[in-house]
């Protein structure tokens, strides 16, 4: 770990916290008639509760800034927080290629791009500091999850989605 001050670790942590949640506003304006959208499309039978999401990305953004938090405070980590910065853009791009364009294709490569980020944040985090790459582990997980559910809401809603 650099030596940085109590001052800057906490003020690091606070900036790493809302860069975190900038990227989830910025996705979540986008999503401002995602529920009544999201209600209208077919669903696959094993697709999460409507209500699961917000509380679910709530806390995953935190474990990404507490994630980046840790690797910003190893030496070297320069070029893991830029494959990080990447993957959060992406991620809030992806709420507007879902719910605001309704780019179903799009989107779907939007995901399976940000599982690759992901991915690799999570293995260079780990390498700086492993406790960030595990930090990262739920939201690889839950966006496991997403790939296979923009698929399979893209292919059955072609009509909204095409």
């Amino acid at each position: 770990m650099r030596a940085l001050s109590r001052k800057k670790q906490v003020l690091g942590l606070i900036g790493w916290l809302a860069l975190a949640y900038i990227a989830a506003a910025i996705g979540s304006v986008a999503s401002i008639n995602a529920a009544s959208f999201y209600a209208e499309l077919v669903q696959p039978s094993w697709a999460p509760p409507a209500w699961l999401f917000g509380p679910m990305w709530t806390t995953l953004y935190g474990l990404i800034g507490i994630a980046a938090w840790l690797a910003w405070r190893e030496p070297g980590a320069r070029p893991a927080l830029v494959v990080f910065a990447i993957q959060l853009a992406l991620n809030a791009l992806w709420s507007w290629l879902f719910f605001a364009w309704q780019l179903g294709a799009i989107a779907f490569i939007g995901v399976a791009a940000l599982w690759v980020l992901i991915l690799m944040t999570l293995v260079m985090f780990w390498r700086l500091k492993p406790l960030a790459g595990v930090l990262l582990a739920p939201y690889l997980a839950w966006v496991s999850l997403a790939c296979a559910l923009t698929w399979s809401v893209w292919q059955l809603n072609p009509q909204v989605l095409g």
